[in-house]
């Protein structure tokens, strides 16, 4: 053996660069979101609550997105540190509001994946309910659910890649050919713009549909997650990151009008009451056929298995570097010597997933009204003030370095955005019922679990700098900064 081979054979295994161009981290990052699951579960309650002017929320979430991903494309290019937000956060604020974003991180993409097992559950019951008249217990569904998600985890990041660009194209093939189905027919009355229109957009409850419209993006914001796996980052993960929010504005957008158009003005909104699970089931069955709406049924569900999968790739990353930077045990940063994932780290996060599953079980809890939506909405709240703290955190980032950035990328941009995502949040926290259905205790509580980690995360770093002060130089730092403050970075 020659002593370059022996010298990559005693290396530490790495994470898997330069594997993920530009459609992979989109492929990820989209397939986060659940378009299928977000646009049949979620959108006809949009509907119902802003009627047929609710294609407009979502528009205007997507500008709003796309405004922060001005700064925070730009800031990508210069902060190299696995970390993403919680090392942008740093950059801009310290190492104390970093490290409170780092734990908000963490509680807030578990909460947006475990919840989920419960509508895998609930989801796959009802399609074999629908499809077979056979009634199956959520369950076991949701821990082979699981093993599956841990599975993929545990393969290549090539291996999720390629998952995900297949069932991807599945839920939004299937969504397209609904679109296809009602433009072509020309809708229940002829096909029209009034969806846009001032008097619809402005309709009292679109602020409602505002809230809804932001939780359907999230997700879209890890891919400077997959920094050190993708190729060329200074380009790939700002071209990944417009073209995910590109495509969810403007797809979420069309696909509610479509739908709007399939029941026509006057009738959709009453429609969308009676029956919001099954609105769009129903368009499809009318316009393209019962095949179709079977197809539906069965894409929703792996919807829901591509969703579970690009968050627990996120999780797993975020994991890795705290690992590597001594924040969380050591033996979480160990990476697979073939697959090149990290491995360790992935079966913790499966390990928790079915705790808290079996837990709620144990509990007698519903798997939708409460695993999913008392999970999943404090999980969805975090990853927006993320989004805040990060906006916040460009400004004050750029200030301080030389650079060449201009002022609208550096400070006007993500002035604008951080006053824009206060009033998202402000609007999420204010239609909380209607995320939950639950009690104003439990809202209380699943609200107050967001501010309450952060505090406790900032509370962290004062006792790391006093307990361990190598752990805390370390922290959110570039990768060459690390090693040379004794830190375990792989990059």
């Amino acid at each position: 053996m020659s002593v370059t081979s022996k010298a990559k054979s005693d290396a530490a295994p790495t994470l898997r660069s330069g594997t993920l161009g530009t459609s992979d981290i989109v492929f990820f990052v989209v397939s986060a979101t659940a378009p299928l699951t977000v646009m049949a579960g979620v959108a006809p309650i949009a509907i119902s609550l802003g009627g047929v002017g609710a294609p407009a929320g979502y528009l205007a979430a997507g500008i709003v997105l796309a405004i922060f991903a001005i700064g925070f494309t730009a800031m990508s290019r210069t902060v190299r540190s696995g970390g993403a937000f919680y090392a942008f956060i740093t950059r801009g604020m310290g190492k104390h509001v970093g490290m409170g974003a780092a734990l908000l991180a963490v509680i807030g993409y578990n909460g947006m994946e475990i919840g989920v097992y419960g509508l895998l559950g609930t989801a796959t019951a009802d399609t074999t309910r629908e499809l077979w008249g056979a009634d199956i217990p959520w369950l076991p569904v949701s821990l082979a659910g699981l093993l599956l998600i841990w599975y993929g985890g545990f393969r290549s990041i090539e291996f999720g890649a390629k998952v995900l660009a297949v069932l991807l194209a599945a839920e939004t093939g299937i969504l397209l050919l609904l679109a296809g189905g009602v433009l072509i027919k020309g809708g229940a009355d002829g096909l029209d713009l009034a969806s846009f229109s001032p008097g619809n957009v402005l309709f009292p409850g679109m602020a409602a549909v505002l809230a809804f419209a932001f939780a359907a993006f999230t997700g879209f914001e890890s891919t400077v997650i997959y920094r050190r796996e993708s190729r060329d980052p200074d380009r790939s993960i700002p071209r990944a990151t417009y073209v995910a929010v590109s495509f969810l504005g403007i797809f979420y957008a069309l696909m509610v009008w479509v739908v709007i158009q399939a029941f026509g003005n006057e009738d959709v909104v009453q429609a969308a009451t009676d029956d919001a699970g099954g609105l769009f089931f129903s368009a499809i069955a009318v316009y393209v056929g019962g095949w179709a709406a079977s197809l539906m049924h069965i894409f929703i569900v792996t919807s829901i298995l591509a969703s579970l999968l690009a968050f627990h790739n996120a999780i797993n990353r975020y994991g890795l570097v705290l690992a590597e930077e001594g924040v969380l045990p050591k033996a979480l940063g160990r990476i697979h010597p073939r697959h090149q994932s990290p491995y360790i780290v992935g079966a913790a996060q499966t390990v928790l997933g079915a705790v808290l599953v079996l837990s709620f079980a144990a509990a007698g809890a519903d798997p939708y009204s409460q695993l999913l939506l008392w999970v999943n909405t404090p999980g969805m709240i975090a990853l927006m003030a993320l989004m805040l703290l990060t906006a916040i955190a460009v400004p004050c980032y750029f200030r301080r370095i030389a650079h060449t950035e201009g002022a609208l990328r550096t400070i006007v941009s993500p002035i604008v955005a951080a006053v824009l995502l206060a009033a998202a949040i402000w609007l999420a926290v204010s239609n909380i019922s209607l995320f939950t259905g639950a009690s104003p205790t439990v809202n209380l509580v699943l609200v107050g679990l967001v501010p309450a980690v952060f505090l406790v995360g900032i509370g962290s770093a004062f006792w790391l700098r006093r307990s361990r002060p190598d752990v805390y130089a370390a922290f959110a730092e570039e990768p060459d900064v690390k090693k040379a403050t004794g830190g375990t970075s792989r990059v």
